[in-house]
């Protein structure tokens, strides 16, 4: 696995443009940094090395004590997002040292993590995409249900594991091979082809994809003519 730096962004919606080809293509504009390095943990130290970063600027005086003494000793701000990145090397990072959109290019892969929409307590034709119950041919009052589930001769019980109701969205999702369409360094920003989980204002970890290598075409999404439609507002 490898291990490289991420950043921390805030998804800010969807959008398309247009390329030179003319093509649209839909992007999601994510604001992408700028982070700071707040901890640096080593392999003597820690156990693995690793970089912790700061994402949004937050009133110090809305900090806890620990947490104060931790941005404290980082030279930094006070954020509300925090994360780590194991890293090979950590030596060429110092506390405090800002970590841009630069870190990418347009036309490479990126992984990216986020918090999925919640949909709260759903059965299973919302949940697991069941096809539910015939709607004639006697169904009575079984038509969004999930059908049989045991049976009272063998096994005597559920088992564990089966699709059933249940809590919707609201966990921890990855999207790999998300290719990167094009960066504004002046606005931090990054467009990132299609759909990334999450809803508005979420946080979302973008880092290199693991399966896959950046394209060896960059030109594919490299440059964006001037007719783009404005990245929405928060």
């Amino acid at each position: 696995m490898k291990r490289t730096l991420g950043i921390i962004g805030k998804k800010l919606g969807m959008t398309q443009i247009f390329l030179e080809d003319g093509s649209v293509v839909p992007v999601t504009v994510v604001e992408a940094g700028p982070c700071s390095v707040i901890q640096k943990k080593t392999k003597e130290k820690d156990g693995y090395n690793a970089l912790q970063l700061g994402f949004a600027p937050k009133n110090s005086q809305r900090v806890n004590k620990p947490l104060s003494g931790h941005f404290k000793k980082a030279g930094t701000g006070a954020f509300y997002a925090m994360k780590e990145f194991r890293v090979e090397d950590v030596e060429s990072y110092e506390l405090g040292q800002e970590v841009n959109v630069n870190l990418f290019r347009p036309g490479d892969v990126v992984d990216v993590t986020g918090l999925s929409k919640g949909k709260g307590f759903t059965g299973v034709i919302k949940r697991h995409k069941f096809h539910g119950s015939p709607g004639s041919h006697g169904t009575h009052e079984y038509f969004r249900h999930g059908g049989s589930i045991g049976s009272a001769t063998y096994p005597h019980h559920t088992f564990k594991g089966l699709k059933m109701p249940g809590q919707h969205g609201n966990r921890k999702v990855t999207v790999q091979n998300i290719k990167v369409v094009d960066i504004k360094e002046d606005q931090n920003l990054i467009l990132l082809q299609g759909g990334i989980p999450g809803s508005r204002t979420g946080w979302v970890l973008i880092r290199s994809a693991t399966k896959s290598e950046s394209l060896p075409d960059r030109q594919a999404g490299a440059r964006i003519e001037k007719n783009v439609i404005a990245a929405p507002s928060v």
